[in-house]
């Protein structure tokens, strides 16, 4: 493969460095925070092994823009480390799933909210991320075919735009159920938030998942510009998402949905991804696998 072009590795080091930076913010603001222990504290630990992934992450790309590229050998066991570390951080969220469908309700919730805002999107985080997470793992072996690693890689990749889809349309439906139905219909952005993620969302997944596919049933052909427009379009997500709630907040007023987007989500980095996936497009040619 020919060396990454400096406004890839540039756009990959702005990705990575805001991924380590808010990972390590949420990481401290854990720990200074603890409210529900059975809950906050694996979860902290979590955060803590997700950090160590950002910290290997970044020193990759950091040695590329300095013009020294590691070896196959090393960037395969570096990969390798991340990927274990991210299941980890993912595994950790399983008490929050036992506690979601635990919890008998209270403090102005009712279970079903508890359940849909938490147990449910809990649940498929912490046991089918990690389980592909960690068959990627093994798949990243030196003396595997390159096929199996860039196979599994997109799998999981694809994996990942489902479980956030799940987890966040559950946010729309537990506020539905602790609200009612007029809480979007009466509100234009709401409805069209909400579109935005039960279906352009949803198409992002579908988009990735039919070019996995289409890699999966011809290995000759890897593109790396469909890569590229799935990645931004990702980050687009949660660039919009953003910028509509700084420009008109929460209409309704106090709801689940922007508490837990805005507050309590762990992926808001995502909204650099733009920064790598449009030079990913423009130079996906001189890149060609």
């Amino acid at each position: 493969m020919k060396r990454i072009p400096t406004p890839l590795a540039l756009g990959i080091f702005a990705v990575i460095l805001s991924w380590l930076v808010f990972t390590l913010y949420q990481f401290a603001k854990g720990i200074t925070g603890q409210i529900v222990y059975f809950t906050d504290v694996p979860g902290s630990v979590g955060l803590g092994f997700r950090t160590s992934a950002g910290l290997i992450a970044l020193s990759i790309i950091s040695l590329t823009l300095l013009g020294r590229e590691l070896s196959i050998p090393e960037t395969i066991i570096s990969l390798r480390w991340i990927i274990l570390f991210e299941a980890i951080y993912w595994i950790a969220l399983f008490p929050s799933a036992i506690w979601g469908f635990y919890f008998p309700g209270g403090f102005g919730y009712t279970r079903e909210v508890i359940i849909t805002s938490t147990g449910l999107p809990c649940l498929f985080e912490s046991t089918i991320l990690p389980a592909f997470l960690l068959v990627l793992f093994t798949k990243l072996k030196l003396d595997n075919p390159y096929f199996e690693k860039a196979k599994w890689t997109l799998i999981c990749g694809t994996l990942y735009i489902f479980i956030l889809w799940f987890n966040y349309a559950m946010q729309w439906v537990a506020e539905i159920f602790r609200t009612g139905i007029g809480f979007i219909l009466n509100y234009s952005v709401n409805i069209f938030t909400f579109a935005l993620t039960a279906i352009g969302l949803l198409l992002i997944a579908f988009y990735s998942a039919i070019c996995t596919r289409k890699y999966i049933k011809n290995p000759n052909k890897l593109s790396l510009k469909q890569i590229g427009i799935t990645i931004t379009a990702l980050g687009l997500y949660f660039d919009i998402n953003i910028l509509l709630w700084l420009i008109y907040g929460s209409p309704g007023g106090w709801n689940l949905w922007h508490t837990f987007f805005i507050y309590h989500n762990m992926d808001l980095w995502a909204a650099t991804m733009p920064l790598a996936g449009l030079p990913l497009i423009l130079y996906s040619t001189q890149l060609k696998l």
